[in-house]
């Protein structure tokens, strides 16, 4: 039985096309195996958001050379572009790149070689899906965000059909899926283009409906493009968990403005403020770009004080980090010295773990609704509706399952328990 391996470094969404290309290798005869050395297909899907990124992914193509010849490696997500004939020429061990998304690529590489395998083994095999399952509704960005790469590599904003997406969650739960995650660069503009311009709102509305499902998330949401109707759609809904991916990048006006991101300081914190109204419990998570061209002391402070006021649940904090062919590495001079950016990058992280220990610290003794994921060094964990990482110990397997668990201690990171019983 043939066997395939997938590295996968990046966003969700990569995560998803992830989870899709071994959904798909599966289905051809494959097998998952954990060593790399045993696979006869790999599958690298690559992230170069930042260069730190870039360069594992090359770092990790380089050291795949060894690979014996008779096993077929191939290299996918955003480190590929339209300059294939280039990608080839630096790493002549790759058999195929492929675009993101591109699985048909894939699968005729595969057919033109006589490696795809019958569509099921002898046992007649059915994919077998994570309890919290990624479902990708749109493909593509229109904001061009003076960063960011993405709308380069994964181009313009398409939509899913609103019947496949259900049709997928469908067959995700039908395959053991408890939870699934709506994932998109810009989930807010859902809908655009397609034939009655649904709107993420009625999908959540659709997708509350499906039986056996019981938390529905999504990400990553834009601030200019989240409405009023969304929100009442996430407070009213009773599957959709209350918690929502709401980045806003730099607190500073002039800062925001050079980003291209589309509102201001002030009209973030008012859309925070009516969030918050509709939905009291909401935990918020957000992402900060820290040393951004041009971005002085003063505008950083800014950045410092919009954690602090709005109190985050989670805060991913990144150094700026030039992209070749985005508008700010063409128009905008990297003036912020490297020292400077891990500096104020590690201040926001000790504000936010600061904030954070004291948000999780105010539920110890209370008791929350897990979803059981899985199970590390004895312990089993899930997550709570608010995205809380909790740990606790039962005999019983509780994987799949809703179960109440009493907080027993906690901290920035996680929270410990037992069972409610």
């Amino acid at each position: 039985m043939p066997h395939y391996h997938i590295w996968t470094i990046g966003c969700q969404m990569n995560k998803a096309d992830s989870e899709s290309i071994a959904a798909f290798l599966e289905q051809c005869g494959y097998r998952s195996t954990a060593n790399i050395d045993n696979a006869d297909i790999v599958v690298l899907n690559s992230c170069v958001v930042r260069q730190s990124a870039e360069s594992k992914v090359a770092n990790k193509i380089d050291a795949l050379r060894r690979l014996d010849d008779g096993k077929v490696l191939t290299v996918t997500g955003c480190i590929v572009d339209a300059n294939v004939d280039v990608m080839k020429k630096r790493f002549p061990r790759v058999d195929l790149f492929f675009g993101p998304q591109d699985i048909g690529a894939l699968s005729q590489y595969l057919r033109d070689r006589g490696l795809s395998a019958s569509n099921t083994d002898e046992h007649g095999h059915r994919v077998k899906h994570k309890v919290s399952s990624l479902v990708n509704i749109m493909h593509g960005c229109n904001n061009f965000c003076s960063y960011c790469i993405v709308p380069y590599r994964r181009g313009r904003e398409v939509s899913r059909p609103l019947s496949d997406i259900v049709a997928e969650v469908e067959s995700v739960v039908a395959g053991g899926a408890k939870e699934v995650v709506l994932l998109g660069q810009n989930v807010d503009s859902y809908g655009h283009g397609l034939p009655g311009s649904p709107k993420l709102g009625g999908l959540l509305e659709e997708l509350n409906r499906v039986e056996d499902l019981a938390r529905i998330r999504f990400l990553t949401s834009h601030p200019k493009d989240m409405s009023d109707e969304l929100i009442e759609a996430i407070a009213r809904l009773d599957k959709v968990c209350e918690s929502i991916s709401l980045p806003f990048q730099a607190g500073d006006d002039a800062v925001l403005k050079a980003m291209r991101r589309g509102y201001t300081n002030a009209q973030y914190r008012r859309l925070v403020e009516r969030v918050r109204k509709a939905i009291p419990n909401v935990a918020l998570s957000t992402d900060v770009i820290v040393g951004f061209p041009g971005e002085s002391d003063a505008q950083f402070d800014k950045s410092c004080r919009m954690i602090e006021d709005i109190r985050f649940d989670t805060s991913h904090i990144a150094c700026y980090s030039p992209r070749t062919g985005t508008i700010a590495e063409r128009d905008m001079p990297d003036d912020v010295p490297a020292s400077v950016k891990i500096k104020r990058r590690k201040e926001l992280e000790a504000l936010q773990e600061r904030i954070v220990s004291e948000i999780n610290g105010g539920l110890e003794g209370k008791t929350v609704e897990v979803l059981v994921e899985g199970r590390k060094k004895g312990k089993w964990w899930g997550r709570t509706r608010s995205d809380k990482l909790v740990f606790f110990e039962d005999a019983t397997d509780r994987i799949g399952q809703l179960v109440d668990v009493r907080i027993e201690s906690t901290s920035p990171w996680s929270l410990q328990g037992e069972i409610d019983r």
